[in-house]
C-alpha cells in the first residue's frame, strides 16, 4: 500500500532518519516507538506530505488517503461541534453527487464516535471555541476516524483521553479497516491495538512483526548480541594497535604494520544502539514518618458558582497507601487536588496529617523553576547524599543526557521543563506525594524509571493518571470521580477496569458524566449574577484573545520554519547565519506552544 524507499532526512546538516525501508500494507497496526528526539514525528510528517526527504522516496497506492493527527493542531472557532464534525461528511463531494455518502447512516456513526470519545449530546451545539485545547484534539480525532482513511497516522492520540475514551479508541481502532501507524507512549494501549513494532534509534530502523511486550523483549536480546559484538571488536582493535605501536618502526615486520593499518583504516565500526538503563536505581530520599492517616476527607464539597463540582466525598488514605484518582475530564480529579493543596476553598472536611510533608507535581510546576539555571544546576541544588554521584546519569534517564543537562531552563520547550520539574521533585524529601498526570511527557524508558522509584518510595501517593501500565502494580486503591461523586474500589487498575465493565452493562442508558470543564470560566453565564458575568466573559475575551494571538504566532514561525528547511535541503545554503536563523526559530516555536499549553489549560 505505501513504500518507504531508502529515507533519509536532515535538519541544519543533523541526520534525523539514515536510510530507512519498510513497507506498509492494508490493515496493518504498527507502533512506532523510541526515544524523544529519535525522528518518530518527522517520520509521520514525511508520510503524510508535510516534509519532503533529503533523500529517497515514499511510494503510494493510487487514490490512497491518509488521515494525520499530529501532537498540536491549529482549530476553527466558528462552528458549533455537530457542524465542524459534519464537514467530513461533504468533502470532495459537491462535484461527485452520486457517491455522496448517506447522511442518515453517516450521523448515526458520527454520534456514536463523539460520544466515544466522551462528548456529552449536549455538547454538539457548542460552539468549538468553548473547548479546552483537549476537547478540540478529540474533535479533530472524531473527524479523521469518519474519513475512514486507508492509513492513519497517529501521534500521541491517548495524550488528551481519559481511561474510558482510551479504551473505545482502543476497540475502534482494533476493528478498522485503515492500516495504522501510530506513535504513544502508553504501553498497554499499543501492546492491545498494535501487531507490528518498528524502533527509531540512532537514525535507523529495527522492524519486529511482533506487538510491543514480545519486542521489549527481542530488543533485549539483540542489545545483548550488539554488547557482545562491540566488546569483542574493541578487544581486537586494542590488540592490533598495541601490534602496530609495538613494531612500527621494526623493518622486517614493515609489511605487517602497513597491512593492520589498512585494516583499521577500513574496519566498520560497530555502535551499541541501545542505552541500558536498567541498572539505574533512582530512589527517592527516605520519607520523615508521618501520622498514620496522612489525609482525612469528610462530606467534601466543591462548588463553581452554581456549578457543583463532587459533594459528600469521604475517604481516608493511610500511611504508605498508593491510590489512583481516575475518571474522565472535568470531573474533578485536578480540583480535590487543588483542595488538597489548600490552592481552592470548599465545603466540608479535609485533614492533613501529622508531619505530612507534601511533595506535589502538576502540569503548570514547570512554570515554578528558576529560568537562569541549567538543567544540571536545578538538580544539583536539591540533590543531597549519595545520590548527587548520580545526578548525569537520571538526567540521561530522563532525556536531558550529554550536552542538554547544560541547557539553560530559559530555552527549554514546555515538555522538557515538565520532566525537569518532576526530575527535581523526585530527589526532594517528602512523605506524601502527589502526582497528576506525571507520564504525559516520558517516554517509555523514563516512565519505568520513575515507576521503579514510586514502588521502592517509602511513603504514600496520590497519583491523577490515565495511563493504565503505569498504574498497574504501582497502586492498590483507585477513586473513581464522576457525576459529583467519588467512590472508592479496592484493587489495582486493572481490578477497577473489570468492574466497570460490569458496571457499563448495567448502566447503558444512564447519561454520562459531563465532558464540560469543572473550572469557573466553563460555568453557564445564565446562572452567574450580572457583575460575575461580565467578569467571567471579560476573562474569557481575553483569554481567546491570548489564544488566538499566540496560534499566529505559531503558524507564522511554522511557515517560517518550512521555507527555512526547503533552503537548508540545498548545499549552497547551507552557511552557519542560516543555521543559528533556523535554531532560533524552533526555539521560538517551543517557547510559543508553551505559552500556548498554559493557555489552554481547562
Amino acid at each position: 500500500m505505501l513504500t518507504i524507499d531508502h529515507i533519509s532526512m536532515e535538519f541544519s546538516s543533523r541526520p534525523v532518519l539514515d536510510d530507512i525501508t519498510f513497507l506498509i500494507n492494508r490493515k496493518e497496526r504498527i507502533a512506532l516507538v523510541g526515544k524523544n528526539g529519535a525522528g518518530k514525528t518527522t517520520l509521520l510528517r514525511l508520510i503524510a506530505g508535510e516534509y519532503q526527504p533529503t533523500g529517497g522516496r515514499i511510494a503510494r497506492e493510487a487514490d490512497m488517503t491518509i488521515g494525520y493527527l499530529p501532537q498540536v493542531m491549529l482549530f476553527q472557532d466558528d462552528r458549533t461541534l455537530r457542524e465542524e464534525v459534519m464537514t467530513v461528511l461533504y468533502e470532495g463531494t459537491k462535484d461527485d453527487v452520486q457517491n455522496q455518502p448517506d447522511e442518515a447512516r453517516f450521523i448515526a456513526e458520527m454520534d456514536r464516535t463523539i460520544i466515544g470519545l466522551g462528548f456529552e449530546r449536549k455538547d454538539f451545539e457548542r460552539p468549538c471555541s468553548e473547548f479546552s485545547g483537549g476537547w478540540r484534539m478529540r474533535i479533530e480525532l472524531a473527524k479523521i476516524l469518519l474519513r475512514h482513511p486507508d492509513l492513519l497516522l497517529l501521534d500521541e492520540p491517548t495524550n488528551h483521553l481519559d481511561i474510558e475514551s482510551i479504551q473505545w479508541l482502543e476497540d475502534f481502532l482494533k476493528t478498522s479497516a485503515s492500516a495504522l501507524l501510530m506513535v504513544s507512549h502508553d504501553r498497554a494501549f499499543i501492546d492491545n491495538v498494535c501487531n507490528r513494532t518498528i524502533e527509531i534509534i540512532l537514525g535507523r530502523i529495527y522492524d519486529y512483526n511482533v506487538n510491543y511486550s514480545r519486542f521489549v523483549e527481542l530488543r533485549k536480546e539483540r542489545h545483548e548480541q550488539q554488547v557482545r559484538a562491540y566488546q569483542n571488536q574493541q578487544k581486537m582493535i586494542a590488540d592490533t594497535e598495541e601490534f602496530i605501536e609495538r613494531f612500527r618502526y621494526k623493518a622486517t615486520k614493515a609489511v605487517q604494520v602497513q597491512s593492520r593499518i589498512k585494516q583499521l583504516e577500513k574496519l566498520e565500526r560497530l555502535e551499541v544502539d541501545l542505552e541500558d538503563s536498567s541498572r539505574l536505581n533512582l530512589r527517592f530520599p527516605p520519607a520523615p514518618r508521618s501520622g498514620d492517616f496522612p489525609l482525612i476527607v469528610e462530606e467534601l464539597r466543591k462548588d463553581f458558582g452554581e456549578h457543583n463540582v463532587f459533594h459528600d466525598v469521604t475517604f481516608t488514605i493511610r500511611r504508605g497507601e498508593k491510590v489512583a484518582f481516575v475518571g474522565k475530564n472535568g470531573e474533578g480529579k485536578s480540583t480535590l487536588v487543588k483542595c488538597i493543596m489548600g490552592q481552592l476553598d470548599y465545603l466540608g472536611t479535609l485533614k492533613i496529617g501529622h508531619n505530612v510533608k507534601i511533595g506535589y507535581f502538576a502540569q503548570n510546576q514547570a512554570a515554578l523553576l528558576d529560568e537562569n539555571l541549567t538543567v544540571f544546576e536545578t538538580i544539583d541544588y536539591v540533590a543531597v547524599g549519595d545520590i548527587r554521584t548520580k545526578i548525569r546519569d537520571i538526567l540521561g534517564a530522563f532525556m536531558f543526557g550529554g550536552e542538554a543537562s547544560d541547557k539553560k531552563v530559559k530555552v527549554l520547550s514546555g515538555g522538557e521543563r515538565s520532566r525537569l520539574a518532576m526530575i527535581r521533585l523526585l530527589l526532594e524529601p517528602c512523605n506524601l506525594l502527589i502526582l497528576d498526570e506525571p507520564t504525559n511527557h516520558l517516554d517509555m524508558q523514563s516512565k519505568d524509571v520513575l515507576k521503579a522509584a514510586l514502588q521502592d518510595f517509602n511513603g504514600t501517593l496520590i497519583c491523577v493518571s490515565h495511563d493504565r501500565d503505569f498504574l498497574n502494580g504501582l497502586v492498590t486503591k483507585v477513586y473513581e470521580f464522576g457525576g459529583g461523586h467519588v467512590k472508592e474500589h479496592l484493587g489495582g487498575i486493572y481490578d477497577f477496569l473489570r468492574t466497570k465493565k460490569i458496571d457499563n452493562l448495567q448502566e447503558l442508558e444512564k447519561s454520562k458524566p459531563s465532558a464540560v470543564s469543572s473550572q469557573p470560566s466553563d460555568i453557564s453565564s445564565a446562572k452567574l449574577d450580572y457583575a460575575a458575568q461580565k467578569a467571567a466573559a471579560a476573562e474569557k475575551r481575553k483569554k481567546e484573545r491570548a489564544i488566538a494571538e499566540t496560534e499566529e504566532a505559531i503558524a507564522q514561525l511554522e511557515a517560517q520554519q518550512k521555507q527555512m528547511e526547503e533552503e537548508l535541503a540545498l548545499p549552497e545554503n547551507q552557511t552557519q547565519e542560516r543555521f543559528q536563523k533556523y535554531e532560533s526559530i524552533k526555539h521560538q516555536i517551543e517557547q510559543k506552544l508553551y505559552e500556548w499549553e498554559l493557555l489552554s489549560e481547562n
